[in-house]
């Protein structure tokens, strides 16, 4: 089932960049986001093929949920933030709303078919916090793409928010047994490869990236958001490590635990 949801997701990643996007490399955010309805797709694998919302955090959906909501407030009917190749016309949208579907259709399953496995007392981390802490400093730090203060501030949350998502998982695993569910290891890594291809294009794209600058000369939106990327590629270091490490003594198909020693 891993190596068919890879596969297919890979298939699909191809078959737009060459066909829709025609190979531009603004096709590359694109390529992130198919990454993150794969990692979704997977997380609801491990869900699905053991029964159990062991391993899973709902606090880490609901970010991962509303990040997606405030991206797509904007990416519905502005051209801003969205790639210049035809894949940004209506692939893009659809891909998001496609893994919106699946993190509230996995939300139903951790919170109500599921729930009696679900370790609640672990999962535990604020969040209620960390979420307006994005929406005050995606106030003050937004770009201007959209030329719509609001929307550009929602944006930008939605950046802050998909950052953070991944707290409150790495917390779950830190509170329980130190060791992730292979398909988790795998939602987790894809996350990442996610937020790799989406920082990669923009770092590519900073100088194009405005905004009506606090201080003079300064594009604190590009740093910002260039920064967020960052701090996500951060939080995830020592999980990379250790993943990796499983996967070239296991590997890739037979991947079964990945113990993250240093989070426990």
């Amino acid at each position: 089932n891993v190596m068919a949801a890879y596969g297919v997701c890979m298939t699909a990643a191809l078959a737009v960049f060459h066909f829709v996007a025609e190979g531009e490399f603004s096709a590359i955010l694109t390529m992130s986001v198919i990454m993150q309805c794969l990692a979704v797709v997977l997380l609801l694998l491990q869900s699905h093929s053991s029964g159990s919302a062991a391993g899973i955090s709902a606090r880490a959906l609901g970010l991962e949920a509303l990040a997606l909501v405030c991206r797509l407030s904007s990416t519905l009917w502005l051209n801003g933030y969205l790639p210049v190749d035809a894949s940004g016309d209506h692939v893009f949208q659809a891909v998001d709303i496609c893994t919106l579907v699946l993190v509230f259709g996995l939300l139903y399953q951790v919170l109500v078919v599921q729930r009696s496995t679900y370790q609640e007392a672990d999962d535990s981390l604020p969040v209620v916090p960390v979420a307006l802490a994005c929406f005050v400093l995606a106030t003050l730090l937004h770009a201007d793409m959209n030329d719509r203060p609001l929307f550009d501030a929602l944006w930008m949350a939605g950046l802050f928010l998909g950052i953070v998502a991944v707290l409150p998982q790495l917390w779950l695993i830190s509170r329980t047994t130190g060791r992730i569910e292979a398909l988790t290891s795998h939602y987790i890594a894809v996350m990442a490869v996610s937020r790799l291809l989406s920082g990669t294009f923009m770092w590519h794209a900073r100088f194009d990236l405005t905004c009506q600058p606090w201080v003079e000369g300064f594009n604190h939106a590009s740093w910002a958001i260039l920064g967020a990327h960052l701090v996500h590629l951060l939080l995830l270091a020592d999980f990379a490590y250790y993943y990796l490490k499983c996967v070239v003594q296991q590997g890739l198909p037979s991947l079964a635990q990945v113990d993250i020693g240093c989070l426990v």
